[in-house]
């Protein structure tokens, strides 16, 4: 993705790919979100053009599985943005219908609000071009779940190559260092290779920016529980309704298990925190989980956290090498891409000084801190206390450790916990993360609401009985449209064979 990147906005630079023949990928990072449409436009590629070739299918949603508690359900966090008509703010409405019909099961509150849920609950895709799905762009608000060494060989192969990425296959025995940072490599070869800018893609490793220059680490453990993995790909045994339009996300004893539908076969995952179980115990229970034991599984041990910089003097890290937060919303290649865009803006100016370096990596360790806090919300608001996993997670002072940062994101999510009990305070109000990211899809599923009946009486001047009729009507909107969106996905083709029928014909 960085070579991609680099020849794509310079090509008239020398770029050159060292791959050592010998060091395995990671091979997991299956899982985008929508801002992979951003990082493709860019580069100028599309879906159409690597589909077929890297195991691909579509992605509309992610969906939690029992992480409010043990047995709670589900909720999912889609793509996109809520549907509001006119002037109204729907995304209270849904909590005044919480309010009044405490029955509603939480997973209703996107069902209301984003026109693409009626696909998803479905496991139907169209690509909407009459626009009778509202607020849904299917270029935009559509993900890919794919084979990640696949698309890595893809973007080498059909794109890098072509375009004149030098690629060397060896792997670098020996860095020499200068005052600048890095003199130049030597290869097992022995041939030397300089270089202006060296690019740190080693992955968890962090060849250069950690083994050679020692740029100190900083940990975020104290709010990402989860350091370890075990993977897998299970075979389909239903393909026509196992193959769906998510990434499904279930909490389990230690931690949490992942299933990535793609074209041939399923990816799948168990990550979870070696301090309350063994690695050897994580397999076990991640196979009774599954109830395979005959699979091929593949042990991960993750870094999480983020390095004090990620531009020294010059050497730049990009992915896992600069840091890592946890899969938990499939941000490895997003963070990767925001690394390149940020990399790209910084080297437009055709030189770079001290200010581009610190600017680089200021605004990297921003995006990572900020993704960072809204994963560890996945567990924060978490009721779960069935293990001792999770009783630690309920013990631990989230808030202490996120103010100390003081992010967009707990700002805002914090400003709802200090309004709620005086007004009735609106989510669209607070922040842009709220209204427009994923944390209101968070809360809801995981039964935090930013108003109750309480609140709403005491801050009602005696009028509730009169407001009451008026959330009534409200509701009745929310349910009239959520059923037209439902009565028009039914002629819509499924997942599978609109991938059969589009992507997969040969």
């Amino acid at each position: 993705m960085t070579a991609t990147t680099l020849v794509s906005q310079f090509p008239n630079k020398k770029i050159t790919l060292i791959e050592s023949p010998h060091i395995e990928t990671v091979g997991v990072g299956e899982s985008t979100v929508g801002g992979i449409n951003d990082w493709m436009q860019l580069v100028g590629i599309n879906g159409d053009d690597f589909m077929q070739y890297c195991d691909a299918t579509y992605k509309l949603s992610i969906r939690f599985d029992n992480f409010y508690r043990k047995d709670s359900g589900f909720f999912h966090y889609p793509f996109g943005r809520p549907f509001v008509e006119g002037n109204r703010t729907e995304t209270n409405d849904w909590h005044l219908k919480k309010m009044l019909y405490p029955d509603t099961p939480v997973s209703d509150y996107v069902d209301c609000l984003y026109p693409n849920m009626a696909l998803v609950n479905k496991n139907k895709v169209t690509k909407n071009e009459d626009g009778i799905l509202p607020n849904f762009n299917f270029l935009s608000d559509t993900a890919y779940q794919f084979d990640a060494i696949k698309f890595g060989l893809w973007l080498k192969e059909v794109y890098c190559l072509p375009k004149g990425v030098n690629h060397i296959t060896s792997e670098v025995k020996e860095v020499i260092q200068n005052e600048d940072g890095i003199d130049y490599l030597l290869l097992e070869n022995g041939r030397k290779v300089k270089a202006d800018l060296f690019i740190d893609c080693t992955g968890f490793k962090a060849l250069l920016i950690d083994k050679t220059l020692n740029e100190p680490f900083e940990s975020w453990e104290d709010i990402l529980p989860n350091n370890s993995a075990w993977a897998t790909r299970i075979p389909y045994k239903n393909k026509e309704k196992e193959l769906v339009t998510y990434t499904n996300c279930e909490a389990i004893g230690n931690g949490w298990v992942w299933h990535i539908p793609l074209w041939s076969r399923m990816g799948c995952g168990y990550v979870y925190s070696d301090k309350f179980i063994s690695d050897d115990d994580a397999l076990k229970e991640f196979q009774s989980h599954i109830s395979r034991e005959d699979l091929e599984f593949k042990k991960l041990k993750m870094r999480i956290g983020f390095h004090k910089r990620v531009w020294v003097k010059n050497v730049c890290a990009i992915g896992l090498s600069a840091g890592f937060i946890e899969p938990l919303e499939s941000t490895g290649l997003m963070l990767t891409q925001e690394g390149l865009f940020n990399l790209t803006r910084a080297l437009q100016r055709d030189y770079y000084s001290q200010w581009d370096r610190d600017e680089f990596s200021t605004v990297c360790k921003y995006d990572h801190r900020v993704m960072a806090e809204f994963v560890s919300m996945h567990f924060a608001l978490s009721h779960r206390d069935d293990t001792a996993y999770w009783r630690d997670i309920q013990n631990r002072e989230w808030c202490r450790s996120m103010l100390d940062l003081e992010s967009q994101l707990i700002i805002g999510f914090q400003s709802a916990v200090f309004n709620r009990h005086i007004h009735f305070r609106l989510w669209s109000d607070i922040s842009p993360h709220v209204s427009n990211g994923g944390i209101h899809c968070i809360a809801a599923g995981m039964h935090w609401f930013p108003t109750d009946k309480p609140s709403i009486r005491y801050s009602s001047s005696g009028r509730y009985d009169a407001i009451e009729k008026q959330f009534i009507e409200s509701v009745k909107i929310l349910e009239k449209r959520k059923k037209k969106w439902n009565k028009y996905v039914r002629g819509c083709k499924s997942h599978y064979q609109f991938l059969k029928d589009t992507v997969y014909f040969n």
